[in-house]
């Protein structure tokens, strides 16, 4: 929030977890319905959802969605975060058009749950932060902030009050590694946190040394869970890469699966799960 958010940037660390993010955040297990609980007079109704729903469009999952406060004006104002984790960089289309798309859903499905009838005052503010863990060599170690509207006069000069159309933006943070001055902060906190190279005690020691964030019970189990992750989702990647290559040598060279697994040198034991997955 600090590193990406234009509210946060002159807050301390410790002052926006202790005292700016509002209640639990949700994680990919809460559904939005936009026709319940909605208050008579279009106020707030507190509780972010991690999935949005309606009739036509289907449903969205989001990987982690939450409400923060920010001092604006004298007065606390509230925003939607939404955080996502992206593997692939080249999914089949541009990342931050997934990114602008998550944020005006989020701005649509405020109705009946923000606000209601002719209420539009109470629209929070939504950001979608896109942690890219594999992107390509040029944006590593990048953080970009695409801001969606902005004024522009076009006959006469007038300013509206920014809070009124800056509505929503989507945040690129594009990991890296170390070998660059841009290797620090944020960037580097995530690289050591996702790695799947670095043991758990040596991210332990990284987090306490560099970035004085205090071991807890909790925190070091959820630190173990993040490697596992991390080394399950570069195994799971591994294993897709194989599959590739066996299918390709089967095609390329008319080879059976058989032949294809033998010239990559898959051990005995693990050609019947490759061999079970290209039946799928």
């Amino acid at each position: 929030m600090k590193s990406c958010l234009e509210e946060y940037k002159n807050f301390d660390i410790n002052e926006i977890a202790k005292k700016y993010i509002e209640g639990v955040p949700q994680i990919a297990k809460v559904a939005v319905n936009p026709d319940e609980e909605v208050e008579q007079d279009g106020a707030q109704i507190k509780g972010a959802k991690t999935e949005d729903s309606t009739i036509k469009e289907g449903t969205i999952t989001y990987d982690i969605r939450f409400y923060a406060l920010v001092p604006q004006s004298e007065r606390m104002v509230s925003l939607i975060i939404n955080i996502e984790a992206q593997n692939n960089f080249y999914p089949g289309y541009p990342i931050m058009k997934r990114g602008i798309y998550y944020c005006s859903r989020m701005i649509c499905s405020q109705y009946g749950v923000e606000f209601t009838n002719t209420h539009y005052e109470h629209i929070k503010k939504v950001y979608s932060i896109w942690i890219c863990a594999n992107p390509p060599k040029y944006r590593e170690n990048t953080i970009t902030r695409y801001i969606i509207i902005q004024e522009e006069n076009l006959v006469g000069n007038i300013t509206e009050r920014k809070e009124n159309y800056d509505l929503f933006a989507t945040v690129m943070i594009c990991l890296g590694h170390d070998g660059d001055d841009r290797y620090t902060g944020i960037l580097k906190l995530l690289d050591v946190l996702l790695s799947s190279e670095k043991e758990p005690e040596e991210k332990k020691k990284i987090l306490q040394n560099d970035f004085d964030i205090k071991m807890t019970k909790t925190l070091e189990s959820e630190v173990q869970a993040v490697c596992n992750l991390s080394k399950g989702i570069e195994e799971n990647g591994m294993k897709k890469g194989i599959l590739v290559s066996i299918q390709n040598l089967m095609e390329s060279m008319e080879w059976t699966a058989e032949q294809a697994m033998k010239a990559l040198k898959i051990p005995e034991t693990e050609q019947t799960i490759y061999a079970d997955n290209l039946k799928k």
